[in-house]
């Protein structure tokens, strides 16, 4: 009988500022798939709704609030990790509070769709792209 892989439930979001560009930042080194272009986001703790644990990952990562009403859930993303099975869900958002800030990325750009295409990204982030297109 096979083995069930460990549930790996992460959110991420989408920034979108007035000139429609997005939030990407790249992930430290000492974590998997380190220097490859994300999404800010994490993982989802046990006991949080998926909104709650995007809106602490924001905080923790970026020093902003967002308004729970204010996230638009886009899409989602699911992949086998090794012994684990990754379930990444997308959300959008235009407004925030505070100016976003590289806290635990020591590098982090405002970039248009076109660009996000040519930087290296995890598999699971890369189709988030084209759905983005359809609706920014």
């Amino acid at each position: 009988m096979e083995k069930n892989p460990t549930m790996l439930f992460v959110v991420a979001a989408a920034l979108v500022n007035q000139a429609n560009e997005i939030l990407i930042q790249k992930r430290p080194k000492g974590k998997a798939m380190a220097g490859l272009w994300e999404f800010p986001g994490g993982k989802v703790e046990a006991g949080e709704s998926p909104v709650s644990a995007l809106i602490r990952e924001l905080k923790e990562e970026l020093g902003i609030h967002v308004d729970p009403k204010k996230l638009m859930p886009v899409t989602f993303a699911s992949e086998a990790l090794d012994d684990k099975y990754l379930l990444l869900l997308l959300y959008m958002g235009r407004e925030w509070q505070g100016q976003p800030r590289a806290i635990e990325s020591l590098e982090m750009e405002w970039v248009t769709l076109s660009d996000m295409r040519r930087r290296a990204m995890p598999p699971a982030d890369r189709p988030f792209i084209d759905h983005l297109e359809r609706i920014i």
